[in-house]
C-alpha cells in the first residue's frame, strides 16, 4: 500500500466522520455518556471481527460476542454493549441512569448504521473494507482514550439534616 492511498483512505474515513457530524458514535461517547456517572464495563480481549448477537435465555439477556457470552440485566444494557462490541472495543462507560440506557442505545445504533451506510454510499467498492477499518479503528481509539471511567461511582454523602429546636 502506497502513502497517497493510505492518505486517500484517511481522507475518506475522516470524510465519513466529518459527516457524522453529532451522529458519529464517539461524539455521543463523549457528550452524553461520559459527562454523566457512569461505571466501567470491561469485555476483555475481543476477536478482532467479533460476531455480536442479542439472545434470550431462560436466565434472562445475554450478548454474545463471538464465543464468550455476557449477561445482562435487561435488553437496553444488552443493545447499549453491542455497539460497543461490535467496534472492538475492551473496555466502555455504562451509564449509571438506567433510564437512559434505552435511549442511548437508539442512537448509539442508529449512528451505526448510519456509519455504515455512508461508506456504501460514500466509498469505491474496491475501498470499502480498508475505509470500514479504519473508521471503526478511529471510534475505537476515541472511546479509548475517553476511557471507562471508575468501576464504580462516586456518591455525594454531603446532606443536610434539619435541627429540631
Amino acid at each position: 500500500m502506497t502513502d497517497t492511498t493510505r492518505v486517500t483512505a484517511d481522507g475518506r474515513a475522516d470524510q465519513i466522520k466529518s459527516l457524522l457530524k453529532d451522529s458519529w458514535p464517539g461524539q455521543i461517547y463523549s457528550q452524553q455518556i461520559r459527562s454523566t456517572r457512569t461505571r466501567s464495563y470491561y469485555f476483555g480481549g475481543l476477536p478482532r471481527r467479533p460476531q455480536v448477537e442479542i439472545q434470550h435465555t431462560l436466565l434472562g439477556v445475554e450478548l454474545k460476542v463471538g464465543r464468550r457470552r455476557f449477561l445482562c440485566p435487561d435488553l437496553a444494557t444488552a443493545r447499549y454493549l453491542s455497539v460497543f462490541a461490535r467496534a472492538g472495543c475492551p473496555a466502555v462507560a455504562i451509564p449509571y441512569d438506567i433510564t437512559e440506557l434505552s435511549r442511548l442505545a437508539d442512537e448509539l445504533e442508529s449512528a451505526w448504521q448510519q456509519m455504515l451506510l455512508l461508506i456504501e454510499d460514500q466509498v469505491p467498492e474496491r475501498l470499502r473494507t480498508r475505509i470500514r477499518g479504519l473508521v471503526i479503528a478511529k471510534l475505537r481509539a476515541e472511546i479509548a482514550e475517553l476511557g471507562p471511567g471508575t468501576a464504580i461511582p462516586e456518591f455525594k454523602q454531603s446532606t443536610r439534616q434539619r435541627r429540631t429546636g
